[in-house]
């Protein structure tokens, strides 16, 4: 299957699987923000997700994939801290501020970050209409956000400091996005970088953090609710990141990265749903701008 997908890479056909994943990413990100901002403390609950999909990859990094070649290790280490130091900004974030307010400007923030370092990194550039496309999506994202400020009740005290949380957090996603595309570059057979990323990441930060926070709880949740809520947000983790971060080897990256913020419609749609925030008229016509934004930007490429 290596073979198969780095024969791909730079192809028509390679495009369209690129974009592809980057839609499916989308998607099941959204769920993956709902699941961690959910019932359940959000450290607690990225604790659990993380420590899935940490054991979910041992096995593949150790005895199915080649091993990494020497140069990688530098890599995982820096990606490593990158990811670390965005999962405790998106927590941080997610535990001040309503998901339909925060989760738009963390992923409004990233994309267009993600752009600029694709641009020094690997030379990508932008048309003219795909930066108008840019520009409608992320007015959009940040529409969204201004209005969900405007309006939400739960937690006003504390939205501020979540609205600069989310920022960092964005600034964080761009930073993982691009040397995330850097390190399955390097790496000769892709899913070597994706097992032994996924181990690594899963395995030595938020389930630690999480066991801690969990001991000095006066009135700990049920492990099993949250372990099985873990375990399917370590699947949907594995598909999802593993997608884009695939997407983003076999295409361009700014483009995967605008495409995977559709995610912010999807986590409306979800906020509504599942969390039972509110949804009305002007907030799908942002929602379609952020569709809409998109699409400029696949067109225009």
């Amino acid at each position: 299957m290596s073979a198969w997908v780095t024969s791909l890479e730079g192809t028509i056909a390679g495009h369209q699987l690129a974009m592809g994943l980057a839609l499916m990413s989308a998607l099941l990100h959204a769920i993956f923000g709902a699941l961690q901002k959910g019932r359940h403390d959000p450290w607690l609950s990225r604790g659990a997700i993380d420590i899935s999909y940490g054991v979910i990859a041992i096995p593949f990094a150790l005895f199915v994939v080649p091993w990494p070649e020497p140069h990688m290790w530098l890599i995982f280490a820096i990606t490593f801290v990158i990811h670390c130091v965005y999962k405790y900004l998106q927590a941080m974030a997610y535990s001040r501020g309503a998901y339909t307010v925060v989760y738009p400007v963390v992923r409004g923030t990233g994309p267009l970050f993600a752009i600029i370092g694709a641009y020094f990194l690997f030379g990508e550039r932008f048309t003219g209409v795909q930066w108008a496309g840019v520009a409608v999506l992320l007015a959009g994202i940040y529409g969204l956000a201004i209005y969900n400020l405007r309006y939400v009740t739960v937690g006003r005290d504390t939205l501020k400091l979540a609205l600069v949380l989310a920022v960092l957090t964005g600034l964080t996603v761009s930073s993982y996005t691009t040397y995330d595309a850097y390190g399955i570059r390097a790496s000769t057979d892709p899913f070597t970088f994706l097992a032994w990323f996924f181990m690594f990441d899963g395995l030595f930060f938020m389930p630690t953090i999480a066991a801690i926070r969990y001991r000095a709880m006066v009135d700990p949740p049920a492990l099993g609710p949250l372990m099985a809520r873990g375990l399917i947000g370590g699947i949907i983790a594995i598909i999802s990141f593993g997608g884009i971060i695939l997407a983003t080897r076999l295409d361009n990256v700014g483009q995967a990265a605008v495409l995977r913020e559709t995610s912010t419609v999807f986590a409306a749609l979800i906020g509504w749903v599942m969390l039972k925030e509110k949804v009305g008229p002007r907030r799908l016509m942002l929602m379609s701008l952020i569709a809409l934004g998109a699409v400029i930007v696949q067109v225009g490429g």
